[in-house]
C-alpha cells in the first residue's frame, strides 16, 4: 500500500498515471485488472486524459475501469444490481427527481410541506446514506419533530425508489457497499479481478 501526501499542483495525479503506465508496460497486470478511481467528474476527466495519453504511447488498450466512484459503482450495479433490488436497466434520480420522491412520500404520510421542508428532509437522508445509516438506524436516534418526520419519510422514500427501479446518487455508493459486504461471490470476483487499485483526490472521499 502506498499513500502519497503532497500539496496541490505538486504532481500526485502524475504519480498515479505514470504508475499505471509502468504497470502496463511491464505487463504486471492487464488493463481490466487495474481500478483507477477519483471523486469528481473534473478529476476523473483529467485522470482519463493523462492515462489515455500515456498508455496510447505504450500501445496498451484503454483502461475499462477508470472514472469517478459513482461511475464505477454504476458499472458494478448494472452487472449485479439484482442482488440489492435493482434490475440492469435501473434509473438514476437527479436532484429534482429525488425532491419529487420526498414530496410524494410526505403526501402519503400526510406530512405538510409547510411544517417540514422537503429539501431539508432530502439533505438529512443524503447525509445519513453517506454515513451508512439506514432507515432503521435513523429511527433509533431520531429526536424532535423534524428528525421524527425524517424517520417516517426515509423508508417511504427508499420504497418509492425501489418501486420505480431507481437509485439516487447516494444509493450508487451505498448499494455497492451493501453488495460487496453481503454477497461473497461478487466480492470475491472483484477481489480476484483487481490487482491494482489507485485512488486520486482521496481527500475528497467520505465514509461510504
Amino acid at each position: 500500500t502506498v499513500l502519497v501526501l503532497a500539496g496541490a499542483g505538486s504532481g500526485k495525479t502524475r504519480v498515479l498515471t505514470y504508475r499505471i503506465a509502468y504497470i502496463l508496460q511491464e505487463k504486471l497486470a492487464y488493463p481490466e485488472e487495474i481500478l483507477a478511481v477519483t471523486f469528481t467528474n473534473k478529476a476523473a476527466g483529467e485522470m482519463k486524459v493523462r492515462i489515455g495519453s500515456l498508455i496510447s504511447e505504450s500501445g496498451a488498450p484503454k483502461l475499462p475501469w477508470a472514472g469517478t466512484f459513482h461511475s464505477i459503482c454504476v458499472k458494478m450495479l448494472r452487472a449485479y444490481g439484482e442482488y440489492v433490488g435493482l434490475s440492469k436497466t435501473f434509473s438514476i434520480y437527479d436532484p429534482a427527481d429525488q425532491l419529487d420522491a420526498v414530496k410524494k412520500s410526505m403526501d402519503k404520510l400526510n406530512i405538510s410541506q409547510k411544517d417540514v421542508n422537503p429539501r431539508a428532509v432530502l439533505g438529512a437522508i443524503s447525509s445519513s446514506k453517506n454515513e451508512m445509516i439506514d432507515p432503521e438506524k435513523y429511527q433509533g436516534f431520531a429526536q424532535g419533530y423534524f428528525e421524527e418526520s425524517v424517520a417516517a419519510i426515509y423508508p417511504k422514500y427508499n420504497q418509492h425508489l425501489r418501486e420505480n427501479n431507481a437509485a439516487d446518487f447516494d444509493d450508487l455508493l451505498l448499494l455497492v457497499v451493501k453488495l460487496l459486504q453481503e454477497n461473497n461471490q461478487v466480492r470475491e470476483r472483484y477481489q480476484k479481478q483487481f490487482k491494482y487499485i489507485l485512488v486520486d483526490e482521496y481527500q475528497d472521499t467520505n465514509h461510504v
